[in-house]
């Protein structure tokens, strides 16, 4: 009923990433869900993918410092790591007990959190950031929150791209169907757009950059503008300057058909 001889070499398919590892991997932690999944069940009874792939519908991104850790039990992360409370969340799902208790927040005597997590995992020796990338807020003695002062934040810009595409029919009253969105892609310093949009930020195009760099190549979980319009006002940005350029094509040689129009439009937003 197990897994044979012939399954030595594993595919997974973790939330759309692809991942290739031992079966002896998938079993190094006993009780752990991987371990119930690839040692006490057939494969015919897990789910697959439409290529035959054993399908997790978990945070593919993460699920790398799942398997990592799986390879020597040992926990090692980047310099910069502001995905840890994400992760425990992970550790948790997958039953991996030692590694959720080692990525869990310490309270120390006065209250105050710190996320040093172990020796093995090499941290800045600044301020802590939690998983948003935003400074930890440390607890007082009666429990109330410390949020930093506005006077504190970081000023600078953030741009929001975004390409759409509408069509027009022949009756325009009924036929237009306005700004369908693929994508909302995000530009600026590494630590500004985690401090804006938190877990909504995609990373996974751009894992692993220092807070301190730049990047165009982050986009959000989401397809509304306005959604993210509201989060930038509440970090205290405001729209300084904007551009769109838009082609039209038709869906056929017949100029009465269907009108297809794209466009890419950019938003700048800066907090002084």
């Amino acid at each position: 009923l197990g897994f044979s001889e012939n399954y030595k070499i594993i595919e997974l398919n973790v939330g759309g990433q692809v991942y290739v590892t031992r079966h002896k991997t998938l079993i190094a932690v006993p009780d752990s869900l991987l371990w119930n999944m690839f040692s006490k069940k057939s494969p015919k009874e897990l789910a697959r993918d439409s290529k035959g792939r054993f399908f997790l519908d978990r945070d593919g991104f993460l699920f790398r410092y799942i398997l990592d850790y799986l390879r020597d039990l040992n926990l090692v992360l980047p310099d910069y790591f502001p995905e840890k409370s994400r992760l425990q969340r992970e550790a948790d799902f997958f039953l991996l007990r030692d590694l959720a208790k080692r990525l869990r927040p310490r309270v120390s005597k006065d209250n105050s959190i710190s996320e040093e997590i172990s020796q093995s995992d090499t941290e800045d020796g600044g301020q802590c950031c939690s998983s948003s990338g935003e400074p930890l807020r440390a607890l007082s003695a009666s429990g109330a929150m410390r949020s930093p002062s506005l006077d504190s934040r970081k000023s600078g810009y953030i741009t929001i791209g975004y390409r759409g595409s509408y069509t027009i029919g022949r009756d325009i009253q009924t036929d237009a169907k306005f700004r369908r969105v693929a994508r909302i892609t995000v530009c600026g310093k590494t630590s500004l757009a985690k401090e804006v949009f938190g877990e909504t930020l995609n990373e996974s195009r751009d894992p692993d950059r220092p807070p301190e760099r730049y990047t165009s190549r982050y986009y959000l979980k989401y397809n509304f503008l306005e959604q993210a319009f509201d989060k930038l006002t509440e970090a205290g940005f405001h729209m300084v300057a904007c551009s769109s350029t838009g082609t039209c094509a038709y869906t056929s040689n017949d100029p009465n058909e269907d009108k297809i129009w794209t466009s890419y439009t950019e938003y700048v937003f800066c907090r002084e």
